[in-house]
């Protein structure tokens, strides 16, 4: 997420003293802090360092067009970070002075003033949240969520996002446009374009090589084989081989002008955790992309997407 690293910083700072946290109350400055209890009035206390933090139940979490925020989506915070401002400070019933927190208006902020900016082919910077077969969702800045679909994960089919991620992952993602389903403004994600092209992963290979890779389909007509995460060959079909297994292939031919890579099965074996990770072919100094092609060149099958500016 942009800013994280500085975030960090900022927080470090404000939590070291009691003039730090004044400081962050007097700049507006977005921090972030553990929760480390929800109390019977679902109010979320905070570790700052210096002092406990405490978040009321209405400053939780921001919902636009007065949509009821549910008990789950507080109680779940405890044991995660999570972004607030400094809002005021109270004294609790023994005398200690407490910082008054809104998680709410962090949240706010970094819609209006950030995410709500962004344009289709910006390339941003998430955290997977959780997994579901239909998605990944990530966390794109203080708390918000974004969903990768998951035929936008990879140009290689997968079964399940977890085929890719696991929770707490620090991806890249490339932004699709924005919606609104009448229940607030969501900003929508792809993935695959940052994970190069169909020559960029195809150079990685020779024909006459024997590598490993990962069973994604099995169809009528032959195996599909993924080499990378945005890259896949088909092979001819073969007995007891399932959707999962980890296949050693030979690889017959390379065909840059159809788009293919042909693939002899040696031998298959059941996956053991074997996962193939993203793999980003756009720089880190990239910001923006205004249109990606997967296919070659010689390829008269065009395969792409195009940004706009």
């Amino acid at each position: 997420m942009e800013g994280v690293g500085r975030r960090e910083l900022i927080s470090r700072a404000a939590f070291a003293s009691s003039e730090g946290m004044e400081a962050a109350y007097q700049s507006g400055a977005i921090l972030e802090g553990r929760v480390t209890l929800c109390d019977s009035s679902l109010t979320l206390h905070v570790d700052c360092g210096c002092m406990k933090g405490i978040i009321k139940r209405e400053d939780a979490v921001y919902s636009e067009g007065g949509e009821s925020v549910k008990d789950i989506a507080i109680i779940s915070r405890v044991g995660k970070t999570v972004c607030f401002k400094v809002i005021g400070f109270v004294k609790d019933r023994y005398g200690e002075r407490r910082a008054l927190l809104s998680r709410r208006l962090a949240q706010e902020e970094c819609l209006n003033e950030r995410l709500m900016r962004l344009r289709a082919g910006d390339v941003i910077e998430a955290r997977i949240t959780h997994l579901e077969h239909f998605g990944a969702f990530c966390d794109i800045g203080c708390g918000i969520v974004s969903m990768i679909p998951i035929d936008c994960i990879s140009v290689s089919r997968i079964s399940h996002p977890s085929d890719r991620f696991t929770v707490g992952d620090r991806i890249r993602a490339v932004v699709a446009g924005h919606t609104d389903d009448g229940k607030g403004r969501k900003v929508c994600l792809s993935h695959k374009e940052l994970l190069g092209t169909w020559e960029e992963n195809a150079a990685c290979f020779e024909s006459g090589q024997t590598v490993s890779g990962i069973v994604r389909s099995v169809e009528p007509y032959g195996i599909f084989v993924e080499l990378s995460p945005n890259l896949a060959g088909l092979a001819d079909l073969r007995p007891r081989v399932r959707i999962g297994d980890v296949a050693a292939v030979y690889i017959k031919s390379i065909l840059p002008e159809r788009m293919k890579i042909k693939l002899v099965i040696v031998d298959t074996y059941p996956n053991e955790g074997k996962r193939l990770k993203p793999v980003y072919y756009v720089p880190e100094s990239v910001t923006h992309l205004e249109q990606w092609v997967y296919s070659p060149p010689s390829c008269p099958r065009y395969s792409g997407r195009c940004f706009g500016k």
